[in-house]
């Protein structure tokens, strides 16, 4: 008897510590611009994508200054009164709300939870360029025969697009 007991402690001790374990080396993906980045989860749940500021720079190449968060000449003020929804300290790590910054400077995001990947699109202002100069953006797409082929590619040439959407 005493050691069926012993059992059914031991087991959920087991399960929290696994868990414990897994939360505490946890790992999310980040897609910011085409580049794929392995970054340290936080051990607080949370739905925002929060990141040392150390992984930030790594996967966006932005950088917290006094001036707002920087990437080369471009910055983005973060506004004073919202600054705990962007940054916060945890023991000696300042961690970043990436997701919060995505929302104010209008970028799209789409987060797939079950893998814990975050794809980040286009901000509005990049998206906008291609529509002012119509020049479309260059991409490469494969054809039947599994030859990759870029626009630019077909430059001076004309070039007829046909997209569709299942949506």
């Amino acid at each position: 008897m005493f050691r069926l007991s012993w059992l059914l402690l031991a087991i959920p001790a087991c399960f929290a510590l696994a868990t414990f374990a897994r939360a505490e080396g946890a790992k999310q993906v980040i897609v910011y611009e085409g580049a794929v980045t392995e970054v340290a989860a936080p051990a607080e749940a949370s739905k925002d994508l929060w990141v040392t500021m150390k992984d930030l720079t790594r996967a966006t190449k932005f950088v917290l200054k006094p001036q707002g968060m920087c990437k080369d000449k471009l910055c983005f003020p973060i506004p004073k009164a919202r600054k705990t929804e962007f940054v916060t300290r945890r023991g000696k790590t300042q961690w970043f709300n990436l997701s919060e910054f995505a929302r104010l400077v209008r970028q799209p995001v789409a987060f797939d939870q079950k893998h814990s990947i975050w794809y980040f699109g286009a901000r509005q202002d990049e998206q906008s360029g291609y529509i002012e100069t119509l020049d479309a953006p260059d991409f490469k797409l494969p054809d039947l025969n599994g030859k990759l082929h870029s626009l630019s590619d077909f430059r001076g040439k004309k070039v007829l697009l046909v997209t569709w959407a299942s949506w």
